[in-house]
């Protein structure tokens, strides 16, 4: 989980039909992304997984203590995750959540996108390794914000100053690089 190319967001490439070089949807910018971010209250996570191997449970566990959001977990096929109920589907949340944030897999996310679109999200955040750019023109046409191929664990503790090389809060608030200190006589 310390891969600086956030590994432990990142989910199974997609199928070589939308290989990174034939992808034409431009997502939005860093200030875009901040400022949906910014604006959010809710998030989520469609996908979730009980198991701390996976992504979702990564991610899941950094929102509910190092950020403001109030979390959702959908995962039909859980009670709860994290000590927090698991909710079957989007419709069942008990809010519209800001960000729907996707962690399935690429045949799934047309769905995803046509019941974010159903129950109101504002945006929807396919995690580091999904694309799907039919998804996101369902999103898109209905109104919502897309946001592919990024982690909202990243892109949070980017804006928000917690994001070491590894990925993780130092506690360290420089720009000056830190100097290991030596033992005397070395």
């Amino acid at each position: 989980m310390t891969d600086v190319t956030g590994a432990a967001c990142a989910l199974p490439a997609a199928p070589a039909a939308e290989t990174p070089s034939e992808r034409t949807w431009q997502g939005p910018g860093a200030q875009a992304r901040f400022a949906l971010l910014r604006s959010a209250r809710s998030i989520a996570l469609v996908g979730a997984s009980d198991n701390p191997a996976r992504a979702s449970y990564f991610v899941g566990t950094y929102l509910l203590s190092s950020s403001p959001y109030e979390v959702y977990f959908v995962n039909p096929r859980a009670e709860t995750i994290l000590g927090r109920p698991a909710y079957a589907s989007l419709a069942d949340l008990p809010v519209v959540p800001d960000i729907v944030d996707v962690f399935r897999r690429h045949d799934d996310l047309p769905s995803v996108a046509e019941e974010a679109v159903a129950v109101g999200a504002s945006t929807l955040w396919l995690q580091l390794g999904s694309w799907h750019e039919g998804a996101a023109a369902v999103a898109e046409e209905a109104g919502l914000s897309v946001v592919m191929d990024r982690c909202v664990k990243i892109e949070h503790a980017r804006f928000h100053g917690g994001l070491h090389l590894a990925g993780f809060d130092t506690g360290v608030v420089s720009a000056k690089r830190q100097q290991l200190s030596r033992p005397a006589g070395l």
